[in-house]
């Protein structure tokens, strides 16, 4: 993986397909590429790095075309350089493409190729798969007559497909058949845009704005074989399908800096209207309780549910925990959060009455996407919390909740995380009215949840205290998050920020898991975030606080305004808004957040696409 842009019309493809991997840029990668039809011929463009850079090397050798595809690529398999960049030729460069996606019996095919004289250049599984369908196509024009079309570059992609397996979203361009792409998916997205007399190919909807706004999300198993003017759709098994044409709904301006030097800053900022969004229209005050329209369920079909697993991946993962929280204080429904990358292994009992839950950002996640077909596959309701319109997940759901943030471009999540919060605060006030939850509890979760909006911007004007102490503790290389209960999740997601995007180790607990190992750890070089905002068991949280003052680590402190103990404690506060304990996560995850943002900064780190990391996972 990570990002795919083809376009076929009457544009130089150059512009169109450059200007596409600069928007693919948030999804996190090491090297970009393009090819383009010229005058016959394939010419190639790639290079490891940055895509400034590959601009850099087309504006020195252009090329002209109206016919190309270009590829992003975060390396699963081999190192980075300019050669295992994509795109990728098959033979003797009758065939090339670009690949996002694993193909596990690469090795295999490799192997058997070579036998057969094709000669490997990359580490890749791209090649293999690209020196497959060189033979193939060479096997139809044997059988047609040496006759190069359409016709036989579809039919020799259908019988390599057959051949692999794995994940894959394939663009491809044959030499001989210069007016035509050919697209094929499993597993991994691709959209095609449909415009005037043109066509695009991506792999997700972003570059595609400004173009067209009328998409065609492919299934997997589908391949599409298009051109200019055509488009058309073909299912492996039940051959051609009329496309299924759909509205973007989000705007290209959405996806601008604006005065922000960085995406996950302008998107910390972004989460008071981010979650006025995930409210609106989805509170029933007369009943106090929330509203869902997509959730295609009938009440008594919800009321026999007896238990609820969510499950996630990253920091999808730990608003997940935090809505198992919700949902057992406020629902009395017994909930599980799984790793979704362990569940679609596992086997675990669960009852007909149990739902599931796939929480993500995406809605493209690998994992997640096979845990939740897993789970549908053996009859389950399945249902979706996710925030891209027409993504995979929310496509094959029974059914869901948007989140409606708008794009989230920073490969660390912030706006996300707590739009998803929010919406997991409403399902429990959903199912909790349904069951046992009172009328006048059902008001009071209704009126705190609307208060948060304005609240979060009460907590962003922390915002110069957050740059004090990450100066003060930018140079520490081991920090440690804790926290208790509803701020437990928080703990664990402010770690991961900071390991996201300033490459430093830390590791969240709950704070009385302290004396239970990670104790060792503390010194006067290790500092303790913790998350300590008044609650039930305010004074435990501040005996494990203690603990750690005694063995002289460094302590920072989340604290409600007022809170003078903690300033006497704490060798820095970082003071918020005070909040019931439910709705705390949406407000002492914004400190966090920006404290991981300018630790990064201060550490010359990249903020927006740390190093190794993906926006979209797609891979297993």
């Amino acid at each position: 993986m990570c990002g795919i842009i083809g376009y076929i019309g009457h544009q130089e493809a150059q512009n169109i397909l450059l200007d596409g991997l600069h928007r693919l840029e948030y999804r996190g990668y090491d090297s970009a590429g393009i090819v383009v039809m010229h005058e016959g011929e394939l010419a190639l463009r790639k290079k490891a790095g940055r895509v400034p850079e590959l601009s850099q090397l087309v504006a020195e050798r252009p090329v002209t075309g109206t016919l190309g595809i270009g590829h992003t690529r975060w390396a699963t398999h081999g190192e980075v350089n300019d050669a295992n960049s994509h795109p990728h030729f098959g033979g003797e460069g009758e065939v090339c493409l670009v690949h996002n996606g694993v193909i596990e019996n690469y090795t295999s095919l490799r192997d058997a190729l070579q036998e057969k004289g094709y000669e490997f250049k990359t580490e890749t599984d791209s090649e293999a798969v690209a020196h497959l369908l060189a033979y193939e196509y060479r096997e139809q024009l044997g059988k047609n007559g040496s006759v190069a079309d359409a016709t036989s570059c579809l039919n020799a992609l259908q019988a390599t497909l057959k051949q692999l397996k794995g994940t894959y979203g394939l663009v491809v361009l044959f030499r001989d058949v210069p007016n035509t792409m050919f697209v094929a998916r499993v597993g991994s997205p691709l959209v095609i845009g449909i415009g005037n007399k043109e066509h695009f190919v991506a792999s997700d909807a972003g570059p595609l704005l400004g173009h067209t706004d009328e998409v065609v999300y492919l299934s997997d198993n589908e391949l599409a074989v298009i051109t200019a003017d055509d488009l058309k759709i073909v299912h492996r098994d039940t051959g051609a399908i009329d496309p299924k044409v759909q509205i973007i709904e989000q705007s290209d301006g959405n996806a601008d800096l604006g005065d922000y030097e960085h995406y996950m800053l302008k998107e910390i900022y972004e989460q008071p209207r981010a979650v006025e969004n995930a409210l609106r229209g989805r509170f029933n005050d007369d009943e106090a309780t929330a509203v869902f329209g997509g959730l295609n369920m009938t009440a008594q079909q919800l009321r026999r549910i007896d238990r609820i697993v969510l499950t996630a991946c990253g920091t999808s993962w730990h608003a997940g925990l935090v809505g198992e929280y919700l949902l057992e204080e406020f629902a009395r429904v017994p909930t599980e959060v799984e790793y979704a990358s362990e569940l679609r292994y596992r086997n675990p009992p669960m009852s007909e009455n149990t739902m599931i839950f796939a929480i993500t950002q995406s809605g493209e996640t690998a994992d997640t996407l096979a845990a939740m077909r897993e789970c549908k596959r053996k009859g389950h309701p399945t249902l979706a919390i996710c925030n891209v319109v027409g993504s995979t997940i929310a496509r094959e759901a029974d059914g869901g909740i948007y989140l409606h943030a708008g794009p989230e471009i920073g490969v660390a999540s912030t706006k996300a995380f707590t739009s998803q919060v929010t919406v997991l605060t409403l399902l429990a006030l959903f199912f909790g009215r349904m069951r046992h939850l009172s009328y006048p509890a059902g008001k009071r979760i209704i009126r705190g949840l609307q208060s948060i909006p304005e609240l979060m911007e009460q907590t962003l004007k922390c915002h110069e205290m957050v740059k004090y102490v990450a100066e003060k503790y930018s140079e520490k290389n081991n920090f440690l998050y804790l926290g208790r209960l509803y701020n437990f999740p928080v703990a664990l997601e402010g770690a991961l920020k900071l390991k996201e995007i300033s490459y430093i180790h830390a590791e969240g607990y709950p704070a009385a898991e302290m004396k239970h190992g990670p104790l060792a750890l503390v010194d006067k070089n290790t500092p303790s975030v913790f998350v300590v905002p008044k609650c039930g068991i305010y004074p435990k949280v501040i005996s494990n606080l203690e603990e750690v003052k005694a063995r002289k680590g460094p302590v920072i402190a989340i604290a409600c305004h007022g809170d003078e103990k903690i300033a006497e404690l704490a060798d820095d506060v970082i003071y918020v808004p005070d909040v019931e304990e439910y709705l705390q996560p949406l407000i002492t995850s914004i400190p966090l957040q920006l404290l991981s943002y300018h630790i990064a900064l201060l550490r010359n780190c990249n903020v927006d696409r740390p190093r190794n990391l993906a926006k979209s996972v797609t891979v297993e």
